[in-house]
């Protein structure tokens, strides 16, 4: 039987009004638990907190459940009392009225219910326990409430209800119909495609997680969504998340699901974008009560989410923009809001992991009904990193109190930042400039300051909110700062180290998530299960533990669908790229690189450094001036990269070299094509550079009794590698070499990585013979 949540039906009825009439409370998740305790440990021991209530209704001749859960029940032989605790900044008296509906409506939702499984209750007293931030100050408010009253309540939020869920109910039997008549959007299978489908539906079916090697040509996104999609139809979930960690891999997800839909498929499905890029420029510079897009935003919710999904199944940015700008609301609210009826939900990363930014709406609670795609998962593992990890700095803090000091009657706040800059100085006399210290242990002092300045910055916004003046943005910056670093700190654990960092004269303290796994396992479970699928997973078993660890998920790998023949990898171990020699190994590359390009036509070269690929790139244009070349440079913005890109012309009439960096933004999520391009050349391999960072890294995993060196250097690096080598073979047409420049590649310490469908190598140390090989590839 479907479930309906009390918030979720009281919310959409009874919401009106403005978009900024949330109320600001900064509260972090430790700190409401602490309130919601206190409060609840003052009742006696026949206090219920946190009571689940649950109750069959039905809607449009259907059968539902409405299920919730009040803070605290109190049931006396002749009296009941239920219970919810709300927190945020502003006095009782300030709360808007519509917020406070929204309060009094979720009381009146739990009283229903009680009432309708207890024949005996008359009336239910409602009390609304109020706690204002950061003072703690508490109102208390109680209302009796009538049987009779809760009836007629509880009828008239089904009524407005039921037409939405008639809608929905609608797309529902839609989506499930075309579903089940849906076929493969192609004629055959690739080879390793349909056993890799059914190894997702697999995973759908037994909850599972699976890691998934898929080469590029394999079809993975279509791969996964289409088996994901037919689960649909047994009910085995409701929602799917499609996440990714750039632009490129999101458009390819739409173009999946818009072949699907031409093959008659009809769900609707959108794509979540960045609040910057979506909002429209005529609202950057306005306060919510100052945006009409904001302003009476609930009023006109309704009519434009029955307008959008009435007349869309691909809901995209342009389409999103559409219908906000017909019904003049908030771009960015309105796609969230959109999503709660979507049955695929396109986006990036940090709408899942992302312990500041996630998608609360979804992801507040385990919910078997969803099911994550993760694609790109390779990327992961250092996204999660930052995600998980914060720093607060002298220089912001400095910028904070000198604004600070010109607002009047703010001498606390002034000595507890004064504070926080003295613990600053005392970590700048232990350390000289460009150099660092790690802690296993966060600085408790620090965390105590700022804590106090997050209560005391709370109590200043609140006194300006009154006077309707703005606070600096440098305050307001500082104080999110405060308040991220406050979040994290509340996560820390052994899997940390806090970072003292000297740089430049200046001081940062970084608490660095080294190991983000327990995190993302913990994520993962919110959902029946996951694929986290790549081109370039390999080694699996590393990914797996990085990635929520979790003994019971599952591992494939396909093979690649293109013939081996189109592709010969050469291995010039003859060439010395260790840090130490890069200098003397300048004129062997450039010679490498003259050999390789002897066919006309595109090539790319990646090299492991900036400082190196101008070098070399310098070195080559030198020796071989007759030779067109470009390069990446180190601030290239999307104008820059295109022109790049674009220089790589099908059927050239002279050959081209262009040198990137290993690991950038060239390495990945590019496709050139055919006789766009024919050659890569990988310098070195991919080690990122000895740093701290890194260091830490390292050693932590050695005391875990795992390969350190490798976790934190050898398989980041050679990921990178194999991404840049991807670039090359992207279809069955293509054709190409692909040249390792590299002794270590022939070490087994590195063979032994190389992915399943590497499979033309040959080595040599020799140049003629490395002349003799290409000639004889192309030939």
């Amino acid at each position: 039987m479907q479930k309906i949540g009390v918030r979720e039906i009281v919310e959409f009825v009874l919401q009106s009004g403005d978009l900024n009439n949330s109320l600001p409370s900064y509260n972090s998740a430790k700190n409401g638990s602490r309130i919601h305790r206190k409060i609840q440990k003052k009742y006696p021991q026949s206090y219920q907190s946190e009571y689940f209530l649950e109750h069959e209704i039905k809607i449009n001749n259907k059968k539902y459940l409405l299920n919730g859960r009040a803070d605290g029940v109190l049931f006396t032989k002749n009296h009941v009392l239920i219970e919810e605790i709300k927190t945020s900044d502003l006095d009782f008296n300030e709360i808007p009225e519509n917020k406070m509906n929204l309060y009094w409506g979720q009381l009146q939702a739990y009283a229903s219910i009680i009432f309708s499984e207890n024949n005996n209750i008359d009336s239910i007293d409602l009390k609304l326990t109020y706690v204002r931030t950061p003072e703690e100050e508490i109102t208390e408010k109680i209302k009796s409430y009538k049987k009779s009253e809760a009836q007629t309540f509880l009828d008239q939020l089904i009524k407005e209800y039921s037409q939405w869920l008639a809608l929905k109910d609608k797309m529902l039997v839609e989506r499930n119909t075309s579903v089940k008549n849906l076929k493969f959007p192609f004629k055959d299978y690739r080879p390793g495609q349909y056993e890799f489908a059914k190894m997702v539906y697999k995973s759908v079916i037994s909850k599972k997680h699976l890691f998934a090697e898929a080469p590029t040509g394999t079809g993975k996104t279509i791969s996964t969504l289409f088996p994901a999609i037919k689960a649909f139809s047994s009910n085995y979930i409701q929602k799917i998340f499609y996440l990714t960690a750039k632009q490129s891999t999101r458009i390819v997800a739409e173009n999946a699901i818009n072949l699907l839909k031409n093959n008659g498929l009809k769900l609707r499905s959108i794509t979540l974008t960045a609040k910057e890029k979506i909002t429209f420029p005529e609202e950057k510079d306005l306060t919510p009560d100052q945006n009409p897009y904001m302003i009476g935003y609930y009023d006109r919710l309704k009519p434009a989410l029955k307008d959008i999904l009435e007349n869309n199944h691909q809901i995209t940015k342009n389409v999103i923009e559409i219908y906000a700008k017909k019904h003049k609301i908030d771009p960015f609210e309105f796609s969230l809001d959109i999503s709660l009826f979507c049955d695929v939900i396109i986006g990036d990363y940090n709408y899942l992991f992302d312990p500041v930014v996630h998608l609360q709406r979804f992801f507040e609670v385990e919910n078997d009904d969803y099911f994550f795609l993760i694609d790109e998962a390779h990327n992961l593992v250092d996204r999660s990193r930052d995600m998980y990890s914060t720093e607060i700095n002298d220089s912001e803090t400095k910028n904070a109190l000198e604004k600070i000091n010109e607002i009047k009657n703010q001498k606390k706040l002034i000595n507890e930042i004064n504070n926080l800059l003295a613990i600053f100085e005392n970590y700048n006399d232990k350390l000289d400039d460009n150099s660092e210290i790690n802690y296993e242990l966060p600085n408790s002092k620090l965390s105590k300051t700022i804590n106090k300045i997050i209560t005391l910055i709370r109590k200043l916004i609140r006194k300006k909110a009154k006077s309707k003046e703005e606070l600096d943005d440098d305050i307001l910056q500082f104080f999110f700062n405060c308040l991220h670093y406050q979040k994290i700190n509340d996560l820390y654990g052994e899997n940390y180290r806090t970072r003292i960092i000297k740089k430049d004269n200046h001081l940062i303290i970084n608490l660095f998530c080294i190991n983000p796994s327990p995190f993302i396992n913990g994520t993962l479970e919110l959902g029946r299960g996951s694929i986290l699928f790549s081109a370039t997973l390999s080694p699996i078993k590393y990914y797996q533990e990085m990635l929520g660890n979790n003994p019971d998920s599952l591992q494939f790998q396909i093979n690649s669908p293109f013939n081996p023949n189109n592709n010969q990898i050469i291995i010039d171990s003859s060439i010395n790229t260790k840090f130490n020699n890069r200098d003397q190994s300048i004129n062997n590359i450039i010679l490498s690189i003259k050999y390789m390009i002897q066919k006309k036509g595109n090539y790319l070269i990646f090299i492991p450094s900036i400082n190196y690929l101008n070098k070399i790139y310098e070195a080559f244009n030198k020796k071989y001036p007759n030779i067109r070349i470009i390069k990446q440079t180190s601030e290239m913005n999307e104008i820059d990269r295109s022109n790049f890109i674009n220089n790589f012309k099908e059927y050239p009439s002279e050959s081209l070299v262009g040198f990137a960096l290993l690991g950038g933004i060239f390495s990945e999520g590019i496709d050139l094509q055919k006789s766009r391009l024919i050659g890569v050349g990988i310098v070195g391999v991919g080690l990122p550079a000895m740093n701290p960072e890194n260091n830490l890294i390292r050693d932590y995993f050695d005391q875990q009794k795992k390969p350190g060196f490798s976790y934190a250097y050898q398989l980041p690096g050679i990921n990178n590698v194999f991404q840049a080598a991807g670039r090359l073979i992207r279809t069955d047409d293509d054709k190409g070499i692909i040249l390792l420049m590299d002794e270590r590649f022939i070490q087994n310490r590195y063979k032994q990585l190389f992915p399943y469908h590497w499979k033309n190598i040959l080595i040599t140390r020799n140049k003629n013979n490395l002349s003799k090989i290409i000639t004889k590839f192309w030939n």
